[in-house]
């Protein structure tokens, strides 16, 4: 679990400015902006980066070329000038990379006084080649990135300017920061008047952060990405059998596909359907023709993630780009509606994490996720290409080049232009497919995407797929003979096992052994994930044991006798054996034998979220999804609940009578004994985190049998809530007078003085936007008179906590504002019934008309309330403890007009009530807002059961107790 316990100024200054980010003037760069002094660490992606260089001297393929076709007259002293400044202004592209006891450092050079701008004449057409050879000339890394200038001449008002960087110091939002930039330096140069730019900051500072950024967020997620890929394995792409003696030295094959332009249209309108991005369906239609092309259902595709976030990285030109490895199941063969909901699920637990380096979680996962060139997990990938960037000079009209700098980054990548001219596009290194194969995978790349643009509900089944499917390396006769069991085919053709053998012992499990041909290599997990993903449950082994030496008879077969085996393990039994079993068979429709896999017997992500609810409800013990999916068997399963069944029994409910308990991570919870405070309680268990509850004494005793340590004490104990917070590494703040706002007041004032270490998450509520005078609500938009006492008291609690945020020792502070909560508990039942919808549940109930307010009235188009399922909220809240929002995020599971309401409420009560409208609105009803809920919509998103209408049938129906 993450607790924050840094003190560095410099983690503190960058809380600060995330905390404060909602300020109308952002703060200044400060030292960001200075010149950089001695020697810095490289960035991750920068070590990332230096590494590859140091594998493949000499090479390319990390060449950034930046080519515009420039019609008009071009001042080449101007040109000059104007990228002499610019080398001047970013320290980054004047930088070497030196080696010292083994780690490499980066180091800014002096500026130079010129720049040389190399100009050759030549034709237009001529000016590809000529760039094309430009971007292939190495860079040395340690000598320096300078970039080079080339000026193709072909008429005194027609010129090619191609500017060429290496990616260690440049990404695509840099190159157009570099091109506006450029425009106004060149635009100072020729009217002899210094530029009007800011001053930037500097990257060497942002590596310096992130090197001492580290720490407990850092390993956590580390934790979430070994997990998330334990046992994935790289995507099945087909080697040659005779590939070209130069193709390592080829330069990247693509292949373009016209598409018709209502495809983007209807493929944007798929995504706004399924609250997608047109880039998350491109994504799934890449991960769609890789399992049509490969037959894989276990698939990862590594997409760009970036850095860049706030106004401190505005104008900030260095290589702020990170992997992330996203893991998709097809399995089942799901429509492409349904896998573009997996994508999406995917896409946003990534996103979770997705400021740990890809390279940390390559060497977390071990050699078996790396290839040669350490990247082996991620030999695909997919991207969204937009209008590529162009040189933009005063008096000239820029077009884009494109060049080919050389050998593709990864051995496939998928991409779809999203521009006036939309294409699909396939780029491949000629290594890992050849022509025939890869013009195939384009035609039914592009194929497949008008589709499913006509007609999104097709199967995966039913898609196209390329006539030359893409299979496994062929396995030589020689290592396989005919009666070979299809594991040990398998096996065989890995690349990096050099001898394998399958056998069936009587009455034992199969079992399957293998010899690699280094000393490091896949482990056993990796290997059989690999036949997992390949093979029907029945032909997969019990355990892949990794020998020295196979053992062979006479005759060449291996010999049992020498074969060491594997003690059989009786099946477990017990209450949780039961459970667990029982689950299996309910939601997989199979029962399972103890080491069977979850994900071979069909299960998936929602599965697994669907299983650990299951047996969470039924043993009353904290399990995930998470853990559903890193346990993957019953076996484990069973023991994992085992394990935490005993750390409860071992776990004393703590009352204040006790001493303080000293278990690290302990997140203070208060108002537990409310309805939202009960949810967060039953999170916090399912996680796994431990909890100190705040509780009156007459109701300590509701949550002391949920096993968590309690504490006595109220809002009105100043003292006992400064003591609680200080033995807390987190707070989580649901308790509320609901009509003291200066009590509330008080207590938040007493608990942020109190405040030292961790995050701070505050339930608030979207009373504090007061009444905006438009209907939409953005996150963090300005509070509008009148604010009700409620709503003002939650407005000055939040920027109690904000203003101290990373300060101290403190972590960041979340606000998340919630609408009306409903669950099926008590508290937030008499809500329903008394609340702000009282008025309509009591007319209901007694037979009365159902009056509400008519669209239109007032000048509001639409009447309602925005309403959040408790155990969404709940989700949400605890998020915040690992990934806090630094401000204020809303809390939204939907929205229901006082209509739809009404017409729910007299259904579920039986009532006959009539429904009618009102151009009279009461204060309880006048309510007309839609409030956006972004930044927490991962943890939002609704599960089985979540729904509007389950919901109220829940709180609706007799109450069934705590």
């Amino acid at each position: 679990m993450s607790t924050d316990r840094s003190t560095a100024p410099a983690r503190q200054e960058e809380l600060l400015r995330r905390a404060r980010a909602r300020a109308a003037h952002p703060a200044p760069h400060g030292a960001a902006a200075a010149v950089s002094q001695g020697p810095a660490p490289l960035s991750h992606a920068q070590r990332r980066m230096w590494l590859m260089d140091r594998m493949g001297p000499g090479g390319s393929a990390y060449s950034v070329p930046f080519a515009t076709r420039l019609r008009g007259p071009l001042e080449v002293d101007a040109l000059s000038a104007a990228l002499t400044a610019l080398v001047r202004r970013h320290e980054i592209l004047r930088t070497r990379y030196g080696q010292r006891d083994g780690e490499p450092y980066q180091e800014v050079l002096p500026a130079p006084a010129a720049m040389e701008v190399r100009v050759v004449t030549a034709g237009a057409t001529e000016a590809v080649a000529l760039a094309e050879a430009e971007a292939r000339r190495p860079f040395d890394l340690s000598a320096g990135t300078l970039p080079r200038a080339l000026v193709v001449r072909h008429t005194e008002q027609d010129h090619t300017v191609v500017l060429t960087f290496h990616h260690i110091s440049i990404d695509g939002p840099s190159l157009e920061t570099v091109s506006a930039e450029l425009g106004e330096l060149y635009a100072a140069a020729r009217a002899g008047r210094g530029p009007q730019l800011p001053e930037p900051p500097q990257y060497a500072d942002f590596a310096r952060r992130e090197d001492r950024a580290g720490g407990d967020r850092l390993d956590e997620g580390l934790r979430h990405w070994t997990g998330r890929l334990e046992g994935a394995a790289p995507p099945r792409l087909p080697g040659l059998a005779g590939p070209p003696a130069d193709a390592a030295d080829r330069p990247a094959g693509t292949h373009t596909t016209d598409l018709d332009p209502t495809v983007l249209t209807a493929l944007r309108e798929l995504g706004r359907q399924h609250r997608a991005t047109l880039f998350t369906v491109a994504l799934t239609a890449a991960f769609a023709a890789l399992h049509r092309a490969t037959g894989q259902d276990d698939l990862v595709i590594g997409i760009a993630g970036t850095h860049r976030r706030g106004a401190a990285m505005r104008g900030l030109v260095g290589l702020c780009v990170n992997t992330l490895p996203l893991r998709v199941d097809a399995s089942g063969d799901p429509s492409f509606a349904a896998l573009l909901d997996r994508v999406r699920d995917a896409l946003l637990d990534a996103q979770q994490y997705r400021e740990v380096p890809f390279d940390l979680v390559l060497e977390r996962l071990g050699a078996a996720a790396r290839g040669t060139d350490g990247t082996a997990l991620v030999r695909v990938t997919a991207d969204v290409l937009g209008e590529p960037t162009a040189l933009e000079l005063p008096g000239a009209v820029g077009e884009h080049l494109e060049v080919g700098a050389g050998g593709a980054k990864f051995d496939l990548s998928f991409g779809l232009s999203d521009t006036g001219r939309p294409t699909a596009l396939v780029q491949y290194r000629r290594t890992a497919l050849d022509d025939p194969t890869a013009a195939g995978l384009a035609a039914a790349h592009a194929a497949l995407l008008t589709a499913v643009a006509e007609e999104p509900a097709r199967r995966l089944s039913q898609l196209p797929a390329p006539a030359r499917q893409l299979s496994p390396l062929p396995v030589p006769a020689h290592r396989t003979g005919p009666a070979a069991h299809p594991a040990e085919a398998l096996l065989c053709a890995h690349p990096r096992v050099a001898e394998a053998a399958v056998v069936a012992p009587p009455g034992r499990p199969l079992l399957a052994y293998a010899v690699l041909r280094e000393a490091i290599g896949p482990s056993p997990a990796v290997l059989l994930s690999h036949l997992r993903a390949r093979l029907t449950p029945d032909l997969v082994p019990a355990a892949v044991t990794l020998l020295d030496v196979l053992p062979r008879t006479a005759d060449g077969a291996a010999d049992p006798a020498r074969l060491p085996g594997i003690p059989s393990l009786p099946a477990p039994d017990g209450p949780h054996a039961e459970a667990v079993g029982g689950a299996f068979t309910a939601l997989l429709g199979r029962t399972p034998a103890p080491d069977d896999d979850f994900f071979a017997l069909g299960g998936h992500s929602l599965l697994a979220v669907k299983l650990a609810e299951r047996l969470r409800r039924e043993l009353t013990l904290p399990l995930t999804g998470l853990d559903i999916m890193q346990a993957r068997t019953p076996r484990a399963i069973i023991a994992l609940l085992d394990d935490r069944a005993a750390q409860r029994a071992a776990t004393p409910t703590r009352t204040a009578a006790r001493p303080p308990r000293a278990r690290a991570g302990t997140v203070l919870v208060t108002g537990a004994t409310g309805g939202v405070g009960a949810f967060v309680l039953r999170e916090l268990a399912a996680r796994g985190r431990p909890v100190l509850a705040l509780a009156r004494p007459e109701s300590a005793h509701l949550i002391a049998a949920e096993g968590v340590d309690v504490v006595e004490g109220d809002l009105t104990d100043l003292d006992g809530l400064r003591k609680a917070v200080c033995e807390a590494d987190a707070v989580i703040h649901a308790a509320s007078t609901f009509t003291r706002p200066e009590v509330d007041v008080a207590a938040v004032e007493a608990m942020a003085e109190a405040w030292s270490q961790g995050h701070f998450v505050f339930v608030s509520s979207v009373d504090a936007y007061g009444h905006p005078a438009g209907g939409a609500v953005a996150e963090e938009s300005a509070s509008c008179a009148p604010l009700s006492p409620y709503g003002r008291a939650k407005a000055d609690c939040e920027q109690l906590l904000l203003r101290v945020a990373g300060t101290g020792g403190r972590g960041g502070a979340s606000a998340v504002r919630s609408p009306l909560v409903w669950g099926p508990h008590d508290r937030l039942r008499d809500q329903l019934r008394w609340g702000a919808t009282g008025r309509l549940y009591q007319a209901a109930q007694e037979g009365r008309p159902l009056e509400v307010p008519r669209p239109g009235t007032g000048g509001h188009d639409w009447y309602g309330a925005s309403w959040v399922h408790a155990a969404a909220l709940a989700r949400a809240v605890v998020s915040c403890l690992d990934a806090p929002v630094h401000g204020v995020a809303n809390a939204v599971s939907g929205h229901v007009s006082w209509r739809d309401l009404a017409a729910d409420l007299a259904r579920l009560l039986g009532s006959d009530s009539p429904i009618g409208e009102t151009d009279e609105v009461h204060p309880d009803l006048d309510h007309h807002w839609h409030y956006q809920a972004d930044r927490l919509a991962r943890p939002l998103r609704p599960l089985p059961g979540e729904d509007r209408r389950s919901v109220l049938t829940a709180m609706v129906g007799s109450p069934p107790g705590r």
